[in-house]
């Protein structure tokens, strides 16, 4: 699909799936954004292949939508987030495109506050939110050593850039791309995250994209004046859910892990990168040994760093990857 060219300020992306019962507040969170009048911007929701009343919820709001910037809808009939969000840079005139997921509540200065950020420096690539969780039942307790897992980020009030040799990075809820950047270096088809109808919880295509996006030489960057609310229903904070998300989240590792490493110095790394997931489980074991089987936090951890120490072993195996 030939992209759309660049002539506005600012896109709107909501990827979604099976999204009618979510994407009303979603929407009504945009039509009422403050301080965009000099900011061409619009909004697009990427229905990625839903079953239900999607297509006609985002009808019925264009129906009443009677503000300067356009409501757009987009279906994409191959499933999985990694190809909604490629879809929605395609489609995006804008020269930023600010992904929300379909539970992402932007506060009312978001817009204004993502364009004004990524005008400040054509050097910035990509950055990410201040995302704060709005909890159906209370989280399990100690939950903000995992909270990260579920694109819940704080890095503090100051603005702050992601250095590579960190190993930190920007989850896709609430990240605003630079269209070149995207387009550019982030290829049309992922490794990682959820495909089609697999069952697995696979995870990381967020992560994925934005390093290509820094491996080219892009800035990444936190910015907290870009606030979102990230609904987290019940059933995400149930023991089951979470330790798949934290198991399958490991199995992702090595694939982001190698994507910072040159070719040449991968089977060192990967030498490295085993040792230390050795050490991890081990050091968790005899701190945490009475707590595991009851405390759901250190089982989620425990389960992260198992699935790190697998991780290269799964992606040879699923991908042929080395």
């Amino acid at each position: 699909m030939k992209p759309q060219p660049t002539c506005i300020d600012f896109t709107v992306a909501i990827p979604t799936y099976n999204g009618e019962q979510r994407l009303p507040e979603v929407l009504d969170k945009l039509l009422t954004q403050i301080n965009t009048e000099h900011i061409d911007w619009e909004v697009i929701v990427i229905d990625n292949n839903s079953t239900d009343q999607t297509k006609k919820v985002v009808e019925e709001y264009q129906k009443n939508w009677h503000t300067s910037h356009p409501l757009r809808y987009c279906f994409e009939p191959k499933k999985g987030l990694c190809f909604a969000r490629q879809r929605a840079v395609e489609e995006a005139k804008g020269k930023f495109v600010g992904f929300l997921d379909d539970d992402n509540l932007a506060a009312p200065d978001w817009v204004r506050q993502a364009y004004a950020f990524g005008s400040e420096s054509d050097r910035v690539g990509a950055y990410g939110s201040k995302i704060q969780g709005e909890f159906e039942v209370n989280p399990p307790k100690n939950f903000e050593r995992i909270a990260p897992l579920l694109a819940l980020t704080d890095r503090g009030n100051q603005p702050c850039i992601y250095e590579p040799h960190k190993k930190l990075l920007p989850p896709g809820a609430g990240l605003v791309v630079r269209k070149q950047a995207w387009l550019e270096n982030v290829p049309t088809n992922l490794l990682l995250g959820p495909k089609g109808d697999s069952k697995i919880i696979q995870r990381g295509e967020d992560l994925e994209a934005v390093l290509y996006i820094q491996k080219a030489g892009w800035e990444l960057w936190y910015n907290p004046k870009m606030c979102v609310d990230h609904r987290i229903p019940r059933q995400r904070l149930e023991k089951d859910y979470l330790l798949k998300l934290c198991r399958n989240t490991g199995l992702a590792r090595y694939h982001t892990r190698m994507l910072s490493v040159k070719p040449f110095q991968r089977p060192l790394a990967f030498l490295v990168y085993l040792l230390n997931d050795v050490r991890k489980i081990i050091f968790h074991l005899l701190k945490y040994k009475k707590e595991i089987r009851d405390d759901l936090v250190v089982a989620c951890e425990m389960q992260l760093y198992i699935g790190c120490l697998v991780s290269p072993f799964y992606i040879w195996n699923k991908y042929g990857q080395k």
